[in-house]
């Protein structure tokens, strides 16, 4: 056995989204959960305006995306 731990880094940066229906992931700044359909499954969420966005896994994967949502870049004033 090896007692050498693998970088933070490199275990969390997945390079494919999840499969399983009802898995949430996050994309610019905002949720979007995986809806399995008849025909192939599709990524929901909103877009910056708040109306109803629906994504391939293709275009989550190009957008880039993360299981964590991230830091927010707003400063407080």
């Amino acid at each position: 056995m090896s007692t050498e731990a693998v970088p933070a880094a490199e275990t969390d940066v997945p390079t494919d989204p999840p499969t399983e229906p009802c898995s949430v992931v996050w994309c610019g700044g905002r949720p979007y959960v995986l809806e399995a359909g008849a025909v192939r499954p599709r990524w929901v969420g909103t877009d910056g305006r708040g109306r109803p966005e629906t994504l391939s896994t293709a275009q989550l994967q190009r957008r880039g995306w993360s299981h964590r949502r991230a830091a927010s870049r707003r400063r407080s004033r």
